[in-house]
């Protein structure tokens, strides 16, 4: 087990077109941490992985594993254990074959080999797969043949890039869980990236969530549900994803004083007396949206879809926000039907707001008031 520093990491990519991947990021992940790198495409997530692995060069900053800087190590050097999402393996190599071939280019002996293997393919309930060869595998039996190879391996640090997204649903799921309790087992720093913000909020113990190559916030998956730092992360995190809204502010006394289509309400949140006359972006997630006739202001709009999921449902309202239709998240028992018109409460203490720069206001008490 170790940690993984990242001090001013910079990715440079050469060229005609030259490209800077990775912007000055800075990152601690301590000892036996499991760590999710989450982001669109694009963000840089995967690339910031292959640094670590030692599979990209870096630019520029220093990258320490236990405390000593690898910068110039090879991937073989660093004590990592890398799972691909394409699992990579030997197609004309045997499970057990698979799983042993990197001790043996290490010339480890038989006896450890064979003990390694059997104690890596019986945690992965791989033990009666052993003579198969990948092709007679399903895929979540080939992700952990690739899962059992690192592990093999005693590394350091896992990684982890994307290894589910060629899963189907059902077998994402029984693989998350199988690679949670294989955190909880062995307790290995691991770092696990992913595009699913589900994966992420169910994996985590922290989440670094990235953009355009740059960190946008760290913390745990609770903690960035309840208090992004920015309308990035709060658009990202959750889903559905966070309803925008765009409000007029009308004071900053006690409180921000905020006015939305003839409704008003004040919300305490640290702002400066020059947000007064600006228009800022209130965010509120549709599972805290109500239909009961509570809320601190409210929306009248009509039903355009309703998509029934079974114990919920969510509602397309004809009501636009920023980023498209209004949607609430409502009991599946009792959902309107469609072309209804109903009266969507916005309670205050649910209510996230951002500035012209999209960065929330901080403090996320909130007060009942209307305007």
């Amino acid at each position: 087990m170790a940690s993984v520093t990242l001090k001013k990491i910079n990715k440079v990519y050469e060229g005609k077109q030259a490209f800077h991947a990775l912007h000055d990021v800075d990152l601690d992940i301590k000892d036996g941490e499991f760590v999710v790198f989450v982001g669109p495409s694009g963000c840089g997530k995967s690339t910031l992985l292959r640094v670590i692995a030692g599979l990209e060069d870096i630019s520029g900053g220093d990258l320490l594993i236990a405390d000593e800087r690898v910068n110039d190590k090879t991937p073989k050097e660093r004590g990592i254990g890398m799972v691909f999402q394409s699992y990579a393996l030997y197609p004309h190599m045997s499970v057990r074959e698979n799983m042993e071939f990197g001790l043996k280019l290490a010339k480890h002996d038989k006896a450890d080999i064979d003990k390694r293997v059997m104690e890596a393919a019986r945690g992965l309930q791989l033990d009666t797969l052993l003579d198969r060869k990948p092709k007679e595998l399903s895929g979540g039996q080939r992700q952990r043949v690739a899962i059992g190879r690192a592990i093999v391996r005693e590394p350091q640090v896992f990684l982890f890039d994307e290894p589910l997204s060629n899963l189907d649903a059902a077998l994402r799921v029984k693989m998350r869980i199988q690679i949670a309790q294989l955190h909880s087992e062995l307790k290995n720093t691991m770092i696990y990236v992913t595009h699913d913000q589900v994966e992420a909020m169910t994996l985590a113990n922290k989440i670094v969530v990235l953009s355009a190559g740059r960190i946008e916030q760290v913390g745990a998956p609770l903690h960035l549900y309840h208090h992004p730092a920015n309308k990035f992360v709060a658009g990202f995190i959750g889903s559905p994803k966070m309803n925008f809204l765009s409000v007029a502010c009308t004071g900053t006394d006690n409180g921000v004083q905020i006015e939305f289509e003839g409704h008003g309400a004040s919300v305490t949140r640290q702002a400066s007396p020059d947000l007064k006359g600006q228009t800022l972006s209130l965010g509120v997630r549709p599972e805290h949206l109500t239909l009961d006739g509570s809320g601190d202001f409210f929306i009248e709009s009509k039903v355009m879809v309703v998509e029934h999921l079974g114990d919920q449902a969510m509602l397309y309202m004809e009501r636009e926000g920023e980023d498209g239709p209004l949607v609430v998240v409502v009991d599946g028992e009792n959902a309107p039907a469609r072309g209804d018109t109903v009266t969507v409460g916005v309670p205050n203490d649910r209510i996230h707001l951002f500035d012209a720069n999209d960065q929330a206001l901080p403090a996320l008490q909130a007060i009942a008031g209307a305007a």
